[in-house]
């Protein structure tokens, strides 16, 4: 969150780009923090996923910006994945270039054309 705020001001708390570079860098943080503890990357993905769905979940957001921050979490463990050694600082430059990509959705089925690309459904 103190990394969204300062890059992001309040735009990440809302459904834009801000948003998708906080959900994928979350998880990426969350991932490397969990490394320490497991010695295995997959198995700090696993666990990353487990907790962050869950939090997905009792949220009750709305189905499309449910699925967009599902899909933005995913995003950032599968970059944790390909790039164990990255420290905090690289995966904070490597998804700010990606947040520039970003895509925007206006519904859940659109999601799924942007496999390896941050979503997000507002400005």
């Amino acid at each position: 969150m103190i990394v969204s705020q300062e890059l992001y001001g309040n735009a990440h708390q809302g459904n834009g780009k801000a948003n998708a570079f906080r959900h994928a860098f979350w998880n990426v943080k969350i991932c490397q923090n969990c490394l320490k503890f497991t010695k295995n990357g997959q198995k700090s993905a696993i666990w990353t996923q487990k907790v962050t769905d869950l939090y997905e979940k009792v949220t009750r957001n709305e189905t499309l910006d449910r699925e967009m921050d599902l899909h933005n979490n995913a995003i950032g463990r599968a970059h944790f994945l390909q790039n164990l050694e990255e420290n905090e600082s690289e995966s904070i430059d490597f998804i700010q270039k990606m947040t520039k990509n970003a895509q925007k959705v206006a519904k859940v089925d659109e999601i799924k054309n942007f496999e390896n690309v941050l979503v997000y459904i507002s400005e």
